[in-house]
């Protein structure tokens, strides 16, 4: 016969203390399926360990229903308890092996201010991994420059396309949405003013000056970034770069160099593409929103927008390009031999690229806000 419904009952006995009479089979598929039902019975009891407890009309308890039942007690036992012998040989079985719940421990000030000095020594050390880095490329760039036909002109290339090429399709994707979102956002509060006409320069100086390379640099540091990261940090895994070391062969000129150049020359090409597209996509936007049509676009776009927004725009690209090669490849080279680090390294490596080209976005904001407007 299948097992019965559980159930419990509350009965209030003159001058005691009220009994709760348990029926049914308490096993994992009965309570499984009226789960919420039974917990929350069992939560409604006030002071479930001064109650009388009659466990004897259960026609099945395992594991499961014993462990409901201990936890519903508090992890003492109730003041009188009815059962049946082997009832008791389960609920003792359950207490021996429940293990006590762990506190978590209170952090004092000094524990605090100790977690806050262990944070910035490791900032401190990123920082000073990130220089030595850099100096590092410096010094392998002064090699190439002095023997350029000896360059890793072959990685380049791979990277480039790689980094540039395949990325060409998201980043139109990604810029003609934002592009149409922007024309039809402004679009609704421009004809509040009749100032439609100027949709133009709004767009051409937000996107061609901001956003256009800032969008690019995100979408390449969680694109390509990563991918950095988790190149660099496989041949950790595997001992490549061990390898490298033992034949001699200088880990920054063979792989941040090549790196480092591939993404300088892919970020403003990229950028350049991103902002193509979003202006595409704002002047179509314009055209059906507001009726601004595509040739009153072309003709306005030079007018209100000055050409040395587009210098600055694929200056900071060249500098967000380099960032991200250089953050990539210092979280790559610092992974540990195991895939755990591999996955944490990738992580913070795409966090703190989308961090620092932000950060250094609004620098270039501040130092150059005269120029160009």
């Amino acid at each position: 016969m299948p097992d019965a419904v559980p159930t419990l009952t509350l009965q209030t006995v003159p001058d005691g203390a009220p009994h709760v009479v348990l029926g049914g089979s308490w096993s994992a598929a009965r309570l499984a399926a009226n789960w919420r039902g039974i917990s929350q019975a069992l939560a409604d009891l006030a002071t479930p360990q001064a109650l009388q407890w009659d466990l004897r009309a259960i026609s099945r308890l395992d594991h499961t229903g014993a462990q409901l039942l201990w936890n519903t007690w508090g992890h003492q036992w109730p003041a009188q308890l009815q059962w049946q012998p082997g009832q008791r040989a389960m609920l003792e079985r359950v207490v021996r092996f429940t293990a006590p719940a762990v506190q978590p421990a209170r952090r004092t000030l000094w524990q605090l201010f100790l977690r806050l000095g262990e944070q910035l020594w490791q900032l401190w050390d990123h920082l000073v991994g990130l220089l030595a880095l850099t100096g590092q490329l410096l010094l392998d760039a002064v090699t190439l420059l002095r023997a350029p036909q000896r360059g890793p002109w072959r990685d380049v290339s791979g990277h480039l396309f790689r980094i540039g090429a395949r990325a060409l399709p998201v980043t139109a994707l990604v810029g003609f949405t934002i592009g149409v979102v922007l024309a039809y956002l402004m679009s609704r509060q421009l004809r509040l003013f009749g100032a439609d006409t100027f949709i133009v320069n709004i767009l051409g100086l937000s996107i061609i000056r901001e956003l256009g390379p800032m969008l690019a640099a995100i979408l390449i540091a969680g694109r390509s970034g990563s991918a950095i990261t988790a190149q660099i940090g496989v041949m950790r895994v595997t001992e490549e770069l061990d390898a490298m070391r033992v034949m001699g062969i200088a880990r920054g000129y063979r792989l941040v160099l090549p790196r480092a150049i591939a993404m300088a020359v892919a970020m403003p090409l990229i950028s350049v593409w991103t902002t193509l597209a979003a202006l595409l996509g704002g002047m179509l936007a314009a055209d059906v929103v507001l009726g601004v049509t595509p040739a009153y676009f072309f003709a306005t776009l030079p007018l209100a927008v000055a050409i040395s927004n587009l210098w600055l725009a694929l200056g900071k690209s060249v500098v967000f390009g380099l960032l991200i090669a250089l953050i990539g490849c210092h979280y790559g080279l610092r992974v540990k031999p195991n895939t755990e680090s591999l996955g944490q390294g990738t992580t913070a490596s795409v966090v703190t690229a989308i961090t620092v080209v932000l950060l250094v976005d609004a620098v270039f904001a501040v130092l150059f806000k005269n120029i160009g407007l």
